[in-house]
């Protein structure tokens, strides 16, 4: 036994020593990282702290000397400002950044799609009449790596633009589903300065009076790819098309959604049964007995039958789905009113009183089946899991086919589209028919780009989910997207607390 043990301490020994003496005599071999000739616009732009202007080099560039970009800038359409050749790339966090180099008349020698290399190391940042630019570089520091290259795009919203302009400025971009506001009349043209309404704020479109496409129509509906461009004051960023091209026409009629989605309570504190409802607003006048619609909702929950993917869309019915026909009583133009549930109180039993609104359509859904279809039910609007749904459609009539004219949902689990199977979407400021760049349908929730969805609050709490907004009918689009506000009632909750500040308003005409 002790034999064994010592030849097995000898064996380590040896194997010990033997590591050491390896590990000891091996000389270093590995040369280290090297630093990238190529530095990101991201970290270029990040230099300019806008307290003086700033030479680069290889210090501040961390041993960088070049930027590999991809040109955005076309001059053939006379509307980017003179000189400036555009370029733009993703190599830091995969975030878009542009920058403008002032080239002179040679800007105009590259088109967009061209890939190049520029060495900046010695260039200057500095901004000039408020647009960051590299000073100092010249054409023959631009290497020319190829043409004709596939140039990535972003929807931005115009929100984003304003609120951090030096992040979007120099970078192509989209903004999506522009309106003008105010409408111009049917003869006007793109010269000039005019307000570009795409449902988050209004930028400032501008066209040099010398533009090749200066006296192009105004349309509409549409989408605008250009650039975005500060100016001297800081302030009131503008945005410039590169050519008559850069307008995708999406539409020239003016839809107006007659009802509209302003928030719902789909979990009052304590029982839920027969007090869950759904506030909407009229844009329009209207008589429902004239012009009868319908408000449903579908639950999604595993439990929920039938089960699987939807091929009757909204008029599923069962557990699924259950519908409300509105074919009483008036809405005035502008105002709240309601369907749900016939206790008709803010937050369940013992709360604030409704019965004074405005409800075109209450009874007891936890005794009686939906209007056409839909079982009764102890809980009309989930409070957690799989989706849940709220369309409104111009019909008392609703079938697999229908189209709703306004709808929102609430999370994104459960079966809810695959193969033509599914609920139907209608264009509103969450979603789109068809998708805003492509134009390729997608006419169902979960289709396409149509995935926003909102969020579940904490339960039995009494949460009213408002959804605040600006409408504005006379362009027939939300000027301001509807964001879900959670408002969490009490007992004795006034009504103004889900009609007052923070909802969905009309706009009137300026």
């Amino acid at each position: 036994m002790k034999n064994t043990v010592m030849k097995k301490i000898l064996i380590y020994s040896f194997f010990l020593s033997s590591v050491i003496s390896l590990w000891g005599c091996k000389k270093e071999t590995y040369p280290g990282g090297q630093i990238s000739p190529y530095i990101a616009l991201y970290d270029i732009r990040n230099l300019y702290k806008g307290h003086g202007d700033v030479t680069l080099n290889t210090a501040n560039m961390l041993g960088s000397t070049s930027i590999a970009a991809m040109v955005v800038s076309d001059h053939s359409g006379g509307n980017l400002p003179a000189g400036l050749l555009i370029v733009q790339d993703a190599r830091r966090l995969s975030l878009l950044r542009g920058i403008a180099i002032p080239l002179g008349a040679d800007a105009a020698s590259y088109v967009p799609g061209d890939s190049v290399i520029i060495h900046v190391e010695g260039a200057v940042l500095k901004k000039v009449d408020g647009v960051l630019q590299l000073i100092g570089i010249k054409n023959s520091d631009i290497k020319k790596v190829s043409s004709g290259n596939a140039i990535p795009i972003t929807i931005i919203s115009s929100d984003k633009m304003i609120a951090d302009p030096d992040a979007y400025e120099s970078v192509l971009s989209v903004i999506a589903k522009g309106t003008f506001d105010p409408l111009p009349d049917s003869n006007a043209v793109l010269s000039g300065d005019r307000s570009l309404n795409d449902s988050y704020e209004n930028i400032t479109l501008h066209t040099e009076a010398n533009a090749a496409f200066a006296q192009q129509k105004t349309v509409f509906n549409a989408n605008y790819y250009g650039i975005l461009f500060n100016n001297a004051s800081g302030t009131n960023p503008e945005f410039r098309i590169r050519t008559g091209k850069d307008v995708q026409v999406l539409s020239s009629t003016i839809e107006v959604t007659p009802v509209i989605i302003t928030g719902f309570m789909s979990d009052v504190k304590g029982g839920d049964g027969n007090y869950e409802y759904v506030q909407m607003m009229a844009t329009t006048d209207i008589d429902f007995a004239a012009t009868p619609y319908a408000v449903v909702v579908t639950n999604n929950a595993n439990a929920s039958t039938p089960t699987g993917y939807p091929s009757k869309g909204w008029a599923t019915g069962d557990m699924r789905t259950y519908k409300f026909s509105l074919s009483k009583g008036k809405a005035a133009r502008g105002s709240f009113f309601y369907v749900g549930g016939s206790g008709k109180t803010i937050n369940g039993s013992g709360s604030t009183s409704m019965s004074s609104s405005n409800w075109i359509r209450a009874f007891d859904y936890t005794k009686n089946d939906g209007d056409g279809f839909g079982l009764k039910t102890g809980g009309l609007l989930a409070n957690s899991g799989n989706a849940f749904g709220i369309a409104v459609f111009k019909d008392s009539t609703v079938t697999a086919d229908s189209k709703p004219v306004d709808v929102v949902f609430i999370a994104t689990g459960g079966s809810l589209y695959s193969s033509g199977k599914g609920y139907r979407i209608a264009n509103t400021d969450f979603y789109d028919i068809k998708h805003p760049i492509t134009q390729a349908s997608q006419p169902f929730y979960r289709q396409g780009s149509n995935v926003r969805a909102l969020s579940y609050n904490t339960a039995d709490l009494g949460y009213f989910n408002m959804l605040g907004g600006v409408y504005n009918p006379s362009i027939g689009k939300w000027a301001r997207v509807r964001l879900q506000k959670n408002v969490l009632l009490t007992k004795s909750s006034a009504i103004t607390e889900i009609e007052g500040q923070g909802s969905t308003v009309l706009k009137t005409k300026d």
